[in-house]
């Protein structure tokens, strides 16, 4: 495949704020002219899914894709573990009586062509993100329509790897979905389209916040190579999931992206580490994101225990403001318009959405393929993607850094041979000033 270019990447970077929904560049829509987002996916000839990558988020994706409609079918499994593979296969059988065959299994890290080269349909990725842009290329090549988490990589090679990809998906008529659900959320939709339509008047600055407690880690095992016990620890190793900004925090920047359909210009920030147990990723991450026209973007975001876990997203614009899920207010502060959630049998309204974002991505994902409607949302997530990385490299080395020094560095993050054993690449923890 050919590399994206520097002058396709900024041409795309402009066009990305027509992407509302993150579509293909070839459809677009109105703020108002949205897809319906269905309770269930039509009937159709059976569809089958293989699962690459056993973990938690991969279960529940290969959950949430056998509840998108009927038909639906999981017929392969991939991983680099045996136990993680058991783990969901028994738990599929458990939940749903699908068994998936012992030959349709497959182990280590060559696993994912294996389970590419099957009869499947549709692939679900949910490795960590290191692996993606690899796996997501021989998954296009294929000819299989995929469902991948976010993040897209963890680097800008990878991100680069990932658009060219979406390039070839769209002309192979090939659907993708990707793990951002806030933008298959019924309330954040109908906020976003308020806020297209004019709700706040032109924005003029965002602030995004997600403080929480540390995240799960494992230690390292004696029976376990360096290699294993990086990856079993995944979440905490920046080659492989690119620092909590990236892997998590990728949500609500894509908020940003999305709302304002812009990308920053430059980004600066700072960030440090005191009390992560394992890897070689920071606590917390404060980045001052600026686009073209001035406006500032403030995302913050921290693992720690015993803090405040604030969480908030105040979009300002110059007739209200919004959260960017449920609420617009006035300058004043009155709501305006908030979300009307489903209420229960005492007329109250809760907070639960009629279908949850998670199951809705993957019945927007079967919708599209058994209606020929090919749609593909890489694109627009791997944009996500290396605004967090830009953010991520700017507190990492304390200087402020463009777009496109990010969009053209040759950063790539991991070894370049995987094997069970060392791994051969610099663990040192960034250093600002001197990184």
């Amino acid at each position: 495949m050919d590399q994206i270019t520097r002058r396709e990447f900024i041409d795309y970077g402009a066009l990305a704020g027509t992407l509302l929904l993150g579509c293909s560049s070839k459809k677009k829509y109105a703020a108002t002219s949205f897809p319906p987002l269905l309770d269930q996916a039509p009937d159709g000839p059976e569809l089958k899914a293989g699962l690459i990558g056993c973990g938690g988020r991969g279960t529940g994706a290969v959950m949430n894709f056998l509840d998108a409609g009927p038909n639906l079918t999981i017929t392969a499994l991939a991983d680099l573990f045996p136990d993680r593979l058991e783990y969901t296969r028994n738990k599929i059988q458990n939940q749903t009586g699908i068994k998936v065959p012992q030959e349709q299994c497959f182990l280590g890290f060559d696993a994912y062509q294996k389970l590419i080269d099957t009869d499947v349909d549709v692939v679900l990725l949910a490795t960590p993100p290191h692996f993606r842009p690899e796996h997501f290329k021989a998954a296009v090549k294929a000819r299989k329509h995929v469902f991948m988490e976010k993040p897209m990589a963890v680097d800008p090679v990878g991100v680069r790897s990932i658009i060219t990809t979406s390039k070839q998906a769209e002309k192979m008529g090939l659907c993708v979905t990707t793990g951002t659900q806030r933008r298959h959320g019924r309330d954040y939709v109908e906020t976003y389209k308020r806020v297209a339509d004019g709700a706040i008047g032109d924005i003029v600055s965002v602030t995004l916040v997600r403080n929480q407690g540390s995240l799960w880690y494992r230690k390292p095992r004696p029976e376990w190579s360096e290699m294993e016990s990086m990856i079993r620890d995944w979440v905490n190793w920046r080659w492989l999931s690119g620092d909590h900004i990236v892997e998590q925090h990728v949500h609500r920047i894509d908020i940003i992206h999305w709302f304002t359909g812009k990308i920053p210009v430059r980004a600066n920030g700072y960030g440090g580490r005191h009390r992560r147990v394992t890897g070689d990723q920071f606590d917390f991450f404060s980045i001052d994101y600026i686009y073209d026209n001035n406006l500032h973007a403030h995302c913050a975001t921290r693992q720690i225990n015993g803090c405040s876990n604030r969480i908030e997203i105040h979009m300002q614009g110059t007739k209200g403001y919004t959260n960017c899920n449920n609420k617009i207010y006035s300058l004043d502060g009155d709501v305006l318009w908030q979300y009307p959630y489903p209420q229960d049998d005492s007329g109250k309204s809760s907070l639960q959405l009629k279908v949850n974002p998670y199951l809705q991505e993957h019945i927007d994902l079967v919708t599209n393929i058994r209606n020929n409607n090919p749609v593909v949302w890489a694109e627009t997530t791997a944009l996500s993607t290396m605004i967090a990385i830009m953010g991520r490299e700017s507190a990492y080395t304390g200087k402020e850094v463009t777009w496109d020094e990010i969009m053209t560095s040759d950063m790539r993050l991991g070894p370049t041979e995987y094997a069970m054993g060392p791994v051969d690449i610099e663990k040192k923890l960034p250093v600002p000033g001197i990184s």
